[in-house]
């Protein structure tokens, strides 16, 4: 059982920045690729970013490509995704997910632990 915990959200203005983390309880995280998915209320959970076991391999929704950043340290057991020039549509709870495995996937069925979320609201 891996348990994921997010940080980092909050209250930005529009075209601001934050960087959530998601620290993992497990050993062997190198084993596991990660991602983050957003949910704004009333709407479906929707893919943002993933990353492979390494780091090397990274994927982007398109409404997110070139504004956020998703990396890992596989020594602190953390992945982070850096969030630039924000928008009001951004607003949304931010979800850490991992699965065990070596590629990488935007697919939420791929993954198989879920975090609590971390609330992230973009004022316009």
């Amino acid at each position: 059982q891996v348990q994921l915990r997010e940080s980092g959200g909050g209250l930005v203005q529009a075209g601001g920045s934050l960087k959530l983390s998601c620290a993992a309880s497990t050993r062997t995280f190198s084993d596991y690729a990660m991602g983050w998915f957003r949910q704004a209320p009333g709407k479906a959970r929707e893919f943002v970013a993933a990353i492979n076991w390494s780091g090397r391999s990274t994927y982007y929704a398109d409404s997110v490509k070139g504004r956020f950043t998703i990396s890992r340290d596989n020594a602190k057991n953390t992945v982070y995704l850096e969030m630039m020039s924000l928008k009001p549509e951004d607003t949304a709870v931010y979800i850490c997910a991992a699965y065990r495995g070596m590629g990488v996937s935007g697919a939420p069925g791929s993954y198989e632990y879920w975090g609590q979320g971390t609330q992230v609201t973009v004022s316009s």
